[in-house]
């Protein structure tokens, strides 16, 4: 199996081995149809997102299904793993949103399992990152905030709308505040979205770029092959670091999605 500093190094050599191309960090980002498909006017062809979506799903599946199927009184690795994914989820819910909150446990589990393996299985080379992109993550966060607005609206009818407007404040501040709150409001999928889809495209533009100055120093001689430890080193410190910020950046996503949820079973303030 590759490791991801390898890989790295590997992506650079590949880059740089054919002359006269350059270095592409964004090529990794491509979508590329692998079947195309037509319906209606409409181009549904199956792509390397949909590839790799259709991998994390599988991956998750096989962790829940296999991992909790023997139901050990001493769990082994997959049982383990599978036990404290959800428990650490459902402590979430219950620390953000209350136990009420753990109606919402289905929608958060399946949101921060699919962010995580889909941040987890991107760092390994030559895969596809399906949270780089901005059309995935708006997708998820707008999931999210229509989750609040249809519930809140259903469930606490016009009251949902005292969300928008805070108790105790002096009514010639009243207009402002809730000008303040709704613009608050409408800029969560946005927040949400850029805020994964920005650290994953940053984290693994990073990663091909060092992964690129260790291929070139290392075809160079003298003085470029003494420095080509510095950046090795770099892009073995920089992967950790990315397999860290893949596991924040799912919890970071589930535990806003639960404060928004409890914003729509507690709308007031």
């Amino acid at each position: 199996m590759i490791s991801a500093p390898d890989g790295a190094i590997r992506q650079g050599l590949d880059t740089v081995a054919t002359p006269g191309k350059a270095i592409d960090p964004i090529h990794q980002f491509i979508v590329e149809p692998l079947a195309r498909i037509h319906l209606f006017g409409v181009d549904a062809s199956f792509t390397n997102a949909s590839l790799f979506m259709v991998i994390v799903l599988l991956a998750i599946t096989f962790l829940m299904i296999i991992g909790t199927a023997q139901k050990s009184l001493v769990p082994g690795r997959l049982q383990s793993a599978a036990e404290m994914s959800y428990e650490f989820v459902a402590n979430t819910v219950r620390s953000t949103a209350g136990q009420e909150g753990m109606k919402f446990f289905p929608l958060v589990f399946s949101l921060f399992m699919f962010v995580l393996f889909s941040n987890l299985i991107g760092i390994v080379p030559y895969t596809f990152t399906v949270t780089s992109q901005i059309i995935v993550t708006f997708a998820l966060a707008a999931l999210v905030i229509l989750t609040v607005i249809i519930y809140g609206t259903v469930k606490h009818g016009t009251h949902f709308l005292h969300l928008f407007v805070p108790s105790g404040v002096p009514v010639i501040l009243l207009p402002f505040i809730v000008l303040i709150e709704v613009i608050s409001f409408v800029s969560r999928p946005i927040s949400l979205s850029v805020r994964l889809f920005a650290n994953m495209l940053a984290g693994h533009i990073t990663l091909k770029v060092f992964g690129a100055f260790v291929a070139m120093l290392v075809g160079g001689t003298g003085a470029a092959a003494i420095l080509s430890p510095l950046p090795l080193a770099a892009i073995v410190a920089l992967t950790g670091f990315e397999i860290l910020v893949a596991c924040l950046q799912a919890y970071v996503f589930a535990i806003l999605t639960c404060v928004y949820l409890n914003d729509a079973l507690h709308p007031g303030h």
